[in-house]
């Protein structure tokens, strides 16, 4: 049960890393209550996922979901750009949270 609390902590960081580009320098209401809402929620779920999960796995794995994740709504929602290089080693990254899911 852990690592499913660990996988939805990182997904409302990424949730609250896209609230946070939304924003604008919090000065937008909406998406700043999202923003704290999601930061809550984020940390809750790490919070409950670090009570069996090693602390520097689940910060790895943590950080790995929602770096990959912000990756892909910045491509899709905000028009950044994909190159071979940043596509191969996000693939990378999502890898070794694999590795440390499966070594853990």
């Amino acid at each position: 049960m852990s690592w499913i609390y660990l996988v939805i902590a990182g997904v409302f960081e990424v949730g609250f890393t896209t609230s946070l580009k939304l924003t604008e320098g919090f000065t937008k209401l909406t998406p700043t209550l999202f923003f704290f809402f999601f930061s809550l929620m984020s940390f809750w779920f790490l919070n409950k996922a670090i009570e069996t999960i090693p602390l520097g796995i689940a910060y790895a794995v943590w950080t790995g979901i929602g770096a990959a994740g912000t990756v892909c709504i910045g491509v899709y929602l905000f028009d950044e750009q994909m190159s071979l290089w940043k596509m191969l080693f996000l693939m990378n990254l999502v890898a070794s949270i694999f590795g440390l899911k499966f070594l853990t």
